[in-house]
């Protein structure tokens, strides 16, 4: 279905260069991923479907989808193909009951088993010993879904990308999912550009009727965010 800024609320919205820059992954990858690509005259299918469809304008992923990106990230960077990777999505659907399975909180459980028959189907036995081993799987999954809140379904609510002691936080369900200053509620991108506004970080916070350090917090991500994308 076609997404409307109506019904985009509580799914978030993010341009894979947004993606790329939160998530530190070359957007080019994430678009090989979620739409799909051709290599040699061989086609190679996406790894989900994103839950943004824009139309001829293309594609956006939603806040699950940054999710999911992370954590099939990590488990390429160990070795295992896409394709394998879209393999255990596909068992894990069914297992865990979720369109997109690897970062709910049942993955976190289930997961190691759905990735080590596709191992043991793909035959390698490195990712076989891999998989076998379960304090390995854990600290693969623990190091990509860090800084993470769930609900009480398990599935993925809010990110604090930089850790809960920057103070910004991602939540699908305020500002479209786009980063937040977690004390005030207020949208990086708004204190940021208060700061270009007003000339100081004290005369931003006087606008905005905010702390200083709320703005510098904002300021600080920005700039994080900068260094990644220079990167």
């Amino acid at each position: 279905m076609r997404h409307s800024e109506s019904n985009l609320i509580g799914i978030g919205l993010y341009t894979p260069a947004e993606a790329g820059r939160l998530l530190r992954i070359s957007p080019a990858k994430i678009s090989r991923w979620l739409r799909g690509h051709e290599v040699a005259g061989r086609r190679y299918e996406s790894l989900w479907t994103p839950q943004v469809d824009l139309g001829d304008e293309g594609f956006a992923l939603g806040f699950r989808d940054l999710q999911e990106v992370r954590v099939a990230d990590a488990f390429i960077k160990r070795g295992l193909s896409p394709q394998r990777v879209r393999q255990a999505i596909e068992m894990a659907r069914a297992i865990v009951q979720d369109e997109r399975p690897l970062s709910t909180a049942r993955f976190r459980t289930d997961g190691r088993s759905i990735f080590l028959q596709v191992a043991e189907e793909d035959g390698e036995a490195k990712l076989i010993d891999l998989f076998r081993k379960q304090f390995a799987f854990k600290e693969i999954l623990e190091r990509s879904l860090v800084h993470l809140d769930y609900d009480e379904a398990g599935i993925p609510s809010r990110w604090w990308p930089l850790g809960r002691s920057r103070s910004v936080v991602i939540d699908p369900a305020r500002s479209f999912g786009q980063p937040i200053e977690a004390e005030t509620s207020v949208p990086v991108e708004a204190l940021v550009n208060a700061v270009t506004a007003e000339g100081s970080p004290e005369a931003a916070a006087l606008a905005w009727d905010v702390p200083v350090r709320a703005v510098k917090r904002a300021l600080a991500f920005r700039r994080e965010m900068d260094a990644r994308q220079a990167a």
